[in-house]
């Protein structure tokens, strides 16, 4: 069993660890509890892990948050991919930061991410986890706060939001994806 975990995020030292990084950020994390590492390829940052007997192809796309679905369809070609096991994360200002929300489909929701990867997939019917990260921005600041930082007094909530993501990663490809959700969908995080 082969699975293609995107993390959704833009390249550069100034989105590092924003909430719109959040996905690049969960599959770091996935592929460090792997003892493994990213190498730079074709449009991505890209690990291949093994684990219990499943074959994980991890990436996250260089092509920055608007082009991500080109660089989702070329590794989900190159690898041949079953869509329904490729799971994207990403984050998701309808969520507030307590919850999470996987799902095996769905609409873009006004994600530029997926709106690129229902272009390039011609589906929208891929699993993708929707990490919460509030709305909590005056109206029409809503750009300024996905590309800022982390509040200090969020940081420990998105921390353990990062180790249940890694989780359910591990329970969607060892389980299945109704396991995965109901591990995650009902779950208010708190610490």
């Amino acid at each position: 069993m082969k699975f293609l975990i995107v993390g959704l995020g833009n390249v550069g030292d100034e989105y590092a660890h924003t909430r719109h990084n959040i996905g690049f950020d969960v599959v770091n994390a996935f592929v460090r509890k792997h003892k493994s590492s990213f190498r730079v390829d074709r449009l991505a940052y890209v690990s291949e892990i093994k684990w219990k007997g499943k074959y994980f192809v991890c990436i996250c796309p260089t092509t920055f948050m608007n082009l991500s679905g080109k660089s989702v369809k070329y590794w989900m070609d190159k690898e041949k991919m079953a869509v329904e096991n490729i799971l994207v994360i990403v984050d998701e200002v309808a969520l507030p930061l307590n919850k999470m929300r996987l799902k095996p489909g769905g609409s873009d929701g006004g994600h530029n991410g997926l709106k690129s990867l229902h272009e390039s997939l011609a589906t929208t019917a891929y699993p993708r986890l929707r990490f919460g990260i509030g709305n909590d921005y005056p109206r029409g600041l809503q750009s300024e706060y996905v590309l800022g930082k982390w509040k200090k007094e969020e940081e420990t909530l998105v921390n353990l939001k990062i180790e249940r993501a890694v989780e359910t990663i591990e329970t969607f490809a060892i389980q299945g994806i109704v396991a995965a959700m109901n591990q995650v969908n009902n779950q208010d995080f708190s610490l």
